[in-house]
């Protein structure tokens, strides 16, 4: 089933849309949407990686949560502004306008529900901009819509206990952190006797980049021919057990404080034509 790594009942789209409309307080319900990307990550890695991570993450977080605090997830968005990978088969891109307008119209759908908290966690480090800008149209729109994008390594975790200062400084892509954690959630998809280590030349302002890593637009071929921008080689899966239960405590914590957070709200539309046009029975309003 399309669940994936989340627990059924944690799973909104299993639920009908009476039982969506009989929840209780969906204002305060947390709704979180992973947004991967279906791009490569060198030659031992599936094209996969971002949307595993960041909807194996969700799932084993949303494992962890009591049952009085309220939050389902979404099914993830598989694909993304990927451009940078392009050059490399199996990669499958949409533009900038249009993983906007699609993270609008997600958010508009969550919102129309009944629901106004809504919690983007982001496995693409390709567009996080993205999210910003839909995170903010969300609020113009809708006043009293809470919004929170963010990037699935950015809370606490173990990764950098195992990792070279080398891996740290310069690593961006299918490196020994994403590798370690691809070996707990997708192991046969991990191929180590491919793995191959790469990294970018240090950037040579250190003005513009003082810690050396590129401060102009790239993309991966610029780096080689393998796709990979990192070491891999050290990755054990005892390492990616670790680093994904880290990232799942951090945010089975974030979830209970987003559904117990309070924010200002302004229930009118403050820019714009709001999209919620209409009424669900059982919605408030």
């Amino acid at each position: 089933m399309i669940h994936g790594y989340n627990p059924p009942e944690r799973f909104l789209p299993y639920l009908s849309w009476t039982e969506i409309a009989a929840l209780p307080d969906r204002e305060h319900t947390v709704i979180v949407l992973p947004t991967g990307s279906t791009e490569q990550h060198g030659p031992h890695l599936p094209c996969a990686v971002d949307t595993v991570i960041c909807a194996g993450v969700v799932g084993h977080a949303l494992a962890r949560l009591p049952k009085e605090v309220r939050a389902y997830a979404l099914p993830p968005v598989t694909y993304g502004k990927s451009e940078e990978h392009l050059h490399f088969p199996g990669t499958i891109t949409l533009d900038g306008e249009t993983l906007l307008a699609t993270m609008v119209q997600i958010g508009e759908s969550v919102y129309r529900s009944g629901f106004r908290r809504l919690l983007i966690v982001n496995g693409h480090g390709g567009q996080p901009q993205v999210m910003e800008i839909a995170a903010r149209e969300l609020r113009l729109r809708h006043g009293d819509f809470i919004v929170v994008p963010q990037h699935t390594w950015r809370l606490p975790h173990v990764a950098g206990r195992y990792m070279s200062e080398r891996e740290k400084k310069l690593a961006m892509h299918a490196g020994h952190a994403e590798t370690a954690i691809m070996l707990a959630l997708a192991p046969d998809t991990v191929h180590m006797e491919r793995a191959v280590a790469n990294y970018p030349p240090e950037f040579p302002s250190k003005l513009l980049s003082p810690d050396g890593r590129p401060a102009c637009a790239w993309t991966a071929r610029d780096f080689g021919s393998s796709g990979v921008i990192g070491d891999p080689l050290p990755a054990t899966l005892e390492q990616g057990v670790a680093i994904l239960e880290s990232l799942a405590t951090s945010w089975a914590q974030a979830i209970t404080e987003l559904h117990a957070l309070h924010w200002p709200a302004r229930a009118e539309a403050t820019w714009g034509k709001s999209q919620h046009t209409g009424h669900i029975e059982g919605a408030p309003g």
